[in-house]
């Protein structure tokens, strides 16, 4: 009985931990909204992406801390996080490129 609890804590333990990193996309990342990042979506997607970002991408791209961008790149949730939100995370990258935006050397 005792192995079973253990069990069930360990699994809601690990949905907890999951929910907490997909409430952090709500709010946003990087001071980029979730209404940016929904902006922005259609030309980072996996699958038919739209090539060119919208204005309101770039609008909300221009306002995002980049460098707080490249740094969440490389935590361990973004890969959980691209896939739940089927983004490719090269064209995520590549798009403040496309608004004319420079993203830091080391990112």
């Amino acid at each position: 009985m005792a192995r079973a609890q253990q069990a069930t804590t360990a699994a809601l333990l690990a949905v907890a931990v999951v929910l907490t990193a997909f409430a952090g996309v709500a709010r946003g990342i990087c001071n980029l909204s979730d209404n940016g990042l929904e902006a922005c979506r259609p030309a980072a997607a996996i699958r038919n992406p739209t090539g060119a970002p919208s204005a309101q991408c770039c609008a909300a791209l221009a306002a995002a801390d980049l460098p707080c961008l490249c740094r969440y790149k490389r935590s361990p949730s973004v890969g959980v996080w691209a896939r739940y939100y089927r983004i490719d995370m090269n064209r995520a990258m590549a798009l403040p490129g496309k608004c004319g935006l420079s993203l830091p050397a080391n990112c």
